[in-house]
């Protein structure tokens, strides 16, 4: 994998037709591109056939089971790609640029990248079982002796923990002793700044009042990194609101980024790119509600997309703003923000009308920034509706301001929660292990204590995407109180660049890493949220399949709706991030990518 994503174009050439030489001949040879498409399909199928015929020749024999599951799948995508339907629809044709790359090399090899290369050198190697990405023969099945097989068995599944400890070892939680003193640190730091004292630094009023806008402020108290003050001055100058709460900045290292706060910098920093986007996006007049929100809103603060759930959302801030927020378009810096008690009445007159609607998320914006006595009006006028039967609160206070969820709060909250009737839970966004704090921790224990259950959405960004950093949270999250429930898929948006990752990623910490934990813990469901229609699941081939490889090496994948088995409604199209350009980030940040080979045979 390493040589693969060091090597020159024409080392990566050589490994193309290296690894089909009947593949290149056929290309080669023929005069038109439909003929081209006859043969290949032809020595598709007829690849397929031998590999599941009982009278095969010997070589496809000798094929384990395993890589022939591979080249299944692999021939599946090759005639995907290959097929005129998605050549129109994508407005490429990869199969017309590996048949010039094998007729006249140099004519072709600059309107196709490295990673177009790659993606086919593993197609190519996988139709021929030979991904080379699976491991040792598996040898305790075989064995006819019980307790011996249970020996071999038990000795496979030590390595496997062993291995999956090992990569989790270089992951730390904020419950670490030496993070908790850091953050005390940091705490010393903004109080002495802002000449404050510890009980301020506990009161949620204080908080929201010194929430951070500025690299000025932040450069009083901590050291950022160019690239961080660059982002921050593109934020000013395009007037691209900027929060962060001075709880939440005690996480960060004060004396620069390190592995322990990069995740959590990421997400409230904005990078340069990420603002320059966004302001040329809104001068050329596009919508930046990339998820079609408008389109699924009945009416003013009401989002449906299922049958028995609504949004409601009362409020357009939060304490803090994340920087791949989905709600970029509507979500507004607190000066700016608007509570309109007269909206969110018509919104719960709404609710109280539909009947089938069973299930209420409390969402915005951040719920949490309004009052007490403001979401105890939102909440007693929902409880009185008798078709209600769960209140859902989002909100990411409980990281970002702990200090909200006063012994009042809770008490509040608990009133609400009535076994056998109605749930009253909190839907909450722990993205890094380094958010769960003693702060935290306290915050969890009251309201578990109130019977109230807690959520976790995470999104699943390049910050997260490391060997088995996902299950190191899911495993502190299981440990802390909170259920992992979804595991989302980065937003396409073109904004959100920095922290976008291959769907073939998603799916293999999926099936590699989250598989090894125990059942309980890894609760959360992969899904890929189409605009307009609601998520759909990650690993299925059912919900979606890849149409085509572009030239620059993106595939372009068609998802399918979650109601596409109940009526006819359209599909959707997604252009995800090329792997290779994955990999070579992974790579430029010290990461062995050879641990994450098998990436290229998920679809």
């Amino acid at each position: 994998m390493r040589r693969l994503i060091t090597a020159s174009r024409s080392e990566l050439l050589a490994a193309l037709w290296a690894a089909a030489p009947d593949v290149h001949r056929v290309l080669a040879s023929s005069r038109a591109l439909q003929e081209a498409r006859d043969r290949m399909f032809n020595l598709l199928e007829s690849l397929e056939r031998s590999y599941f015929n009982a009278h095969a020749d010997a070589p496809f024999k000798h094929i384990h089971i395993a890589e022939k599951h591979i080249a299944k799948e692999c021939i599946r995508v090759l005639k995907n790609v290959m097929r005129s339907e998605n050549e129109q629809l994508t407005g490429e044709s990869a199969l017309s640029y590996l048949r010039a790359l094998a007729r006249h090399p140099g004519r072709v090899a600059a309107r196709v990248s490295d990673g177009f290369i790659c993606e086919f050198i593993h197609l190519l190697r996988g139709i021929y079982g030979q991904s080379g990405t699976l491991g040792t023969l598996s040898t305790y099945q075989h064995d006819s002796n019980n307790a011996r097989a249970a020996r071999l068995r038990s000795r496979e599944l030590d390595a496997y923990a062993r291995r999956a400890a090992t990569a989790m070892r270089r992951f730390r939680s904020g419950l670490e002793p030496h993070l908790i003193t850091r953050s005390h640190g940091m705490r010393r730091r903004m109080l002495r700044y802002y000449g404050a004292a510890l009980a301020d630094w506990h009161s949620p009023r204080w908080q929201l009042e010194h929430v951070i806008r500025s690299a000025r402020t932040l450069s009083a108290f901590m050291r950022l990194e160019p690239d961080e003050r660059e982002g921050l001055a593109a934020a000013a100058a395009l007037q691209i609101p900027v929060q962060i709460t001075p709880y939440y900045a005690s996480l960060f290292n004060p004396d620069g980024r390190d592995d322990d706060d990069r995740t959590v910098r990421a997400q409230v920093i904005p990078s340069a790119a990420y603002c320059q986007q966004v302001a040329a996006t809104r001068a050329e007049g596009i919508d930046l509600d990339f998820m079609g929100e408008r389109s699924t809103s009945p009416m003013a603060g009401i989002t449906r997309r299922y049958p028995n759930i609504v949004i409601l959302k009362p409020y357009d801030s939060c304490p803090q703003i994340c920087v791949y927020c989905q709600r970029n378009w509507e979500v507004k810096g607190l000066a700016d923000a608007r509570v309109t008690r007269s909206g969110v009445e018509a919104a719960l007159r709404w609710v109280r009308r539909h009947r089938g609607v069973t299930e209420v998320l409390l969402t915005g914006g951040d719920p949490l920034t309004l009052t007490d006595a403001y979401v105890r009006w939102m909440l007693e006028a929902l409880a009185a509706m008798p078709h209600i039967e769960r209140i859902r609160i989002g909100t990411r206070t409980l990281v970002t301001m702990p200090q909200r969820f006063t012994p009042a709060l809770v008490r509040l909250l608990a009133r609400f929660q009535r076994f056998g009737r109605r749930e009253l839970c909190i839907m909450t966004h722990v993205e890094s292990p380094r958010e769960l704090t003693p702060d935290v921790m306290g915050v969890i224990s009251a309201l578990r204590h109130a019977g109230i259950s807690i959520y976790n959405q995470q999104v699943f960004t390049y910050y997260t995407s490391r060997r088995f950093e996902t299950c190191f949270l899911r495993r502190m999250l299981k440990r802390c109180g909170i259920d992992p429930y979804y595991t989302f898929n980065t937003k396409g948006k073109d904004e959100t660049l920095d922290f976008r990752v291959p769907i073939a990623r998603l799916e293999q910490e999926r099936e590699e890493e989250a598989r090894q934990l125990p059942g309980v813990v890894r609760t959360d469901e992969p899904v890929f949220n189409v605009p307009r229609i609601g998520k759909s699941h990650v690993r299925s081939w059912q919900d979606h399949e890849p149409l085509m490889i572009l030239h620059d090496g993106r595939r372009v994948y068609r998802f399918f709706p979650w109601e596409a088995r109940l009526r006819r409604v359209d599909d959707y199209l997604y252009i995800d991030v090329a792997i290779y350009d994955y990999l070579k980030r992974l790579h430029a940040d010290g990461e062995n990518v050879d641990d994450y080979r098998s990436i290229w045979y998920y679809f």
